[in-house]
């Protein structure tokens, strides 16, 4: 079992694929620069350390061998040069490196972004996918992330490497027996340290815990919807005590992750003072009886220095690509995520703006991952054209499955949807969309004018229809008592003079949308649940003229809502049980007329009560 856990946890990629990955997507966005920037700052900065290594003992080698004035005054004169030229070149590079990095990241976002609104409906109900989801945007999250601080990673594990190369040339010739005792401590010295500084990593998952219960209570504090239930209830101390508990819980991870590092410390203290110890010692021994010169002593005893820091360099280089490998796995996973759907190789469907279309549901049945029983079993329904449909039942009967079915946000367990007589998974899914208007029970109103959200584009916005649409909805009255009128923007997250439209003049704006759209079928889910009785009443006289030349299907609890529509069909035991004309249900006496009776009990029983008043 455990073993089975690791491999389906082991990432799809390795670190190389997703070097190679990074590198082809720079140069997809154009931006090579993120490669060929990165080898020049990496020749720039190991070019500036041997010259850091030598100039000491340059000059030193140059007083040893009695130079003149002028030879010395040259010699520094040629370093100095050097080390300005190789250090202005690194910082002129390092400077330039981050925008490139950066529209990489971005481009990268642009995918997770594309893929989340364009991918398969049931992919966003899958918990692995929304498991990656977030993994993938959390590898693009900021300038620290994986996919940006990658190219710092690599940069830093092609110097330590190409130091590491030029060093061990160095010391090999001269004396190798230090590369023995530099390898020892530092690699020593690094797996000691390094398993000490990833007490946070190790323990990220208790960490995002406490950080998580920190950010809810803050949310929940600041929230403008929770203000009034905290001052009813007087939940303010009871927020502020879990709040002081989640703290403690914090400063006390930090404490003891602290402790831990004071340890590494330690440790690479030591380790080093021993490494230099041995080196100088060794080297000191040389110069005393084996005539070694002060100039190769300085040269050699830098070197130490430096080879162990390309050492312990290229460890934790490869340690950290590691860690961001993992993530860009993720990335690259949710990326490419299996498409339950048909898209670009799907069959390709346009709506005729003047043809009436026929949807059959054959044999459906339907059951939700990992749900015991079927949402809904065995459904024969035919959508004839022009037909106005109303779907009613009790919550939970499977009235938003239906719709969902319909509309090709979900394929059938069993059976097929036919448009046409032709099963509709063979169509490109992306243009079957086309053939839908819909207004959900979830609102999405985009932080744009009113007419850009009533025509969902920038470009090539009609007015005019918009005006006529915002008409049938019967919102032109508010819009256009406000100041901008259908230049008014909506959402103050992004607009400071956006205003706030309420939960009935929403759905009527949404409303509007569908009918700009003016497709072929129009899907209402609840279009009128946050309007009052007139509003609503106002709707239904507006129906047959704005579902005019459509077919459409109408999903309510309001079963008084329901008779102007052609046929009714009622589902319950996740079946059609009743299916016929508003009168025709009622004479039946059936569910339909029972739920209706209780529902008109309800209203008179209200009137009365208020008659009485």
């Amino acid at each position: 079992m455990e073993k089975e856990k690791k491999r389906a946890n082991k990432p799809k990629y390795n670190m190389a694929q997703n070097v190679w990955f990074m590198i082809k997507t720079a140069w997809q966005c154009k931006e090579k620069k993120n490669v060929f920037l990165g080898l020049a700052f990496v020749a720039s900065t190991v070019g500036l350390n041997v010259v850091n290594l030598y100039a000491s003992p340059a000059v030193v080698g140059a007083l040893e061998q009695h130079a003149s004035m002028a030879e010395l005054v040259k010699t520094i004169l040629l370093i100095s040069a050097l080390i300005m030229v190789l250090t202005s070149a690194c910082q002129y590079i390092e400077g330039n490196l981050i925008f490139g990095r950066i529209t990489q990241r971005l481009a990268l976002i642009g995918q997770i972004n594309r893929k989340a609104a364009t991918t398969s409906y049931p992919n966003l109900e899958n918990e692995k996918f929304k498991e990656l989801q977030t993994k993938a945007s959390e590898s693009c999250s900021s300038n620290v992330s994986a996919t940006e601080a990658i190219w710092e990673t690599l940069t830093t594990i092609l110097t330590n490497v190409l130091g590491l190369i030029i060093y061990a040339g160095l010391m090999t010739t001269a004396q190798p027996v230090l590369i023995v005792v530099i390898l020892i401590t530092s690699v020593v010295s690094y797996l000691i340290s390094n398993r000490l500084n990833e007490y946070e990593y190790r323990h990220r998952d208790e960490e995002t815990e406490i950080g998580q219960h920190i950010s809810y209570l803050d949310g929940r504090a600041r929230s403008v919807e929770a203000a009034k239930d905290i001052r009813i209830f007087g939940l303010r101390p009871w927020l502020e005590s879990l709040y002081d508990k989640s703290l403690e819980a914090h400063t006390a991870f930090h404490r003891k992750a602290e402790g831990v590092y004071i340890w590494a410390g330690i440790v690479d203290l030591v380790l080093t003072f021993a490494r230099n110890a041995i080196a100088y010692a060794y080297l000191l021994k040389l110069v005393l009886y084996n005539g070694m010169s002060v100039a190769e002593f300085l040269l050699l005893f830098g070197a130490v220095g430096g080879f162990a820091q390309w050492v312990t360099g290229v460890l934790g280089g490869f340690n950290k690509l590691h860690r961001q490998s993992l993530d860009i796995s993720s990335l690259r996973e949710y990326l490419e995520y299996e498409e339950p759907f048909l898209f670009g190789k799907g069959r390709h469907i346009a709506a005729e703006p003047d043809k009436m279309y026929e949807i059959r549901m054959e044999n459906v049945s339907f059951r939700y991952p990992g749900a015991d029983k079927d949402a809904l079993t065995n459904i024969n329904l035919t959508l004839h054209p022009g037909e106005k449909l109303a779907v009613v039942g009790l919550n939970g009967a499977g009235k938003t499955t239906l719709v969902k079915l319909l509309c090709g946000f979900l394929d059938p367990t069993e059976g097929r949807v036919l448009l046409d007589g032709t099963d509709i998974r063979v169509y490109n899914r992306a243009d079957y969309y086309t053939m839908f208007s819909a207004v959900f029970q979830d609102l999405s109103v985009l932080a744009a004018s009113i007419a850009v959200n009533v025509a969902q584009t920038f470009n090539s916005l009609d007015m005019e229809r918009v005006k006529e649409c915002i008409d049938k909805a019967g919102l032109r009255k508010k819009i256009e008592s406000l100041p901008d009128q259908y230049e008014t923007f909506l959402n103050h997250e992004v607009y400071d003079d956006a205003i706030l439209l309420s939960g009935g003049e929403t759905q009527r704006l949404l409303l509007a949308r569908a009918l700009y759209k003016d497709a072929p079928f129009i899907m209402l889910d609840e279009p009128t649940a946050a309007l009052d009785p007139i509003a609503e009443a106002d709707i239904y006289s507006k129906y047959n003229e704005m579902t005019r030349g459509r077919s459409s299907v109408y999903i309510s609890h309001r079963l008084a809502s329901t008779r102007f529509c052609d046929r009714i069909i009622m589902i319950g035991n996740s079946s059609i049980i009743e299916e016929g004309t508003h009168e025709e249900l009622l004479a039946r006496g059936g569910e339909y007329a029972k739920l209706y009776e209780v529902q008109s009990r309800y209203y008179k029983e209200g009137a009365d009560e208020d008659g009485e008043e």
